[in-house]
């Protein structure tokens, strides 16, 4: 089902998610050549901490799982598609590209810390009353380590636009298939392809809701075309591949990666259907 918010939860969500895209800056600019995944994970959750906030995707997981998500951070490396965990640590290297995922759940209560955080770290933060859940945003941004590519760079860009372009379609009346079809045209224009096997999601009472939002357009009754109402709030995320839009999980359960080794990136923001178009929640 998908849910519509109201205007004092979606105050929250603002609060919340500009918080997080100012998270999001400090660890984009913290990349950079020798600095370690695990150095980014601890960052994130202090930061996430210090703002009275609970990180979403540690300890996460969904009935389809069997081993719940370890960080706070996905860091998707290279060809790497997404939900790569931090840890174990590994050290970014010069050219690399790194997805950099993070979700935040705001404000945090005790029951929150208690599923994602140890009795420390709980005791540390701001948590509220017992049985009382927060708001959740997401987002995500790929950077480059140091100098990288010009088809690494390019990639970068094209993803990042890509998103850019969806954010337009997402007003009333519009509908799903709008905002798959600003991304696969001009990812595919650029001799890209995007990623099918994973989506876009609602977003706010829980990390993921409906609807699903594929990036490319989806024919046939099985998909669920929803017309966009205000209060919507969605999690628009364009992955994008160099080669083959084919994907595989690996070794660990969790990581999925290209399977031609291609190199991959991933952009996402919360967004909310407005009156008169939308806004973006999570923008930097």
């Amino acid at each position: 089902m998908v849910t519509i918010k109201t205007e004092k939860e979606i105050k929250v969500l603002r609060d919340g998610g500009k918080i997080l895209a100012n998270i999001t800056k400090k660890l984009r600019n913290a990349v950079k050549p020798g600095i370690t995944t695990g150095q980014l994970e601890q960052m994130a959750c202090s930061l996430i901490r210090e703002a009275g906030g609970c990180p979403s995707f540690k300890g996460y997981k969904t009935n389809l799982d069997n081993i719940a998500f370890p960080t706070a951070l996905c860091t998707s490396i290279n060809d790497e598609v997404v939900h790569t965990p931090a840890l174990p640590s590994r050290r970014l290297n010069v050219g690399d590209i790194v997805g950099i995922d993070i979700g935040m759940e705001y404000p945090a209560y005790a029951s929150s810390f208690a599923k994602a955080m140890d009795d420390k770290e709980a005791s540390a933060g701001k948590p509220c009353k017992e049985n009382k859940k927060g708001l959740y945003t997401d987002m995500a941004i790929t950077v480059p380590v140091g100098k990288v590519s010009k088809e690494a760079k390019k990639l970068i860009n094209v993803t990042k636009k890509s998103l850019d372009l969806a954010i337009k379609q997402i007003k009333p009346n519009n509908k799903l298939t709008d905002i798959a079809r600003a991304v696969q045209e001009y990812v595919e224009s650029n001799g890209y392809s995007v990623v099918r096997d994973l989506v876009g999601h609602g977003v706010g009472y829980d990390v993921h809701e409906d609807p699903q939002i594929p990036n490319y357009v989806v024919e046939g009754k099985k998909f669920n075309n929803v017309i966009l109402k205000p209060g919507m709030v969605l999690a628009i995320e364009p992955m994008v591949n160099v080669g083959s839009h084919e994907i595989k999980n690996v070794s660990d359960g969790l990581t999925i990666k290209t399977v031609d080794k291609s190199i991959s990136a991933h952009f996402e923001h919360t967004i909310v259907v407005t009156e008169k178009g939308c806004e973006i929640l999570t923008k930097t």
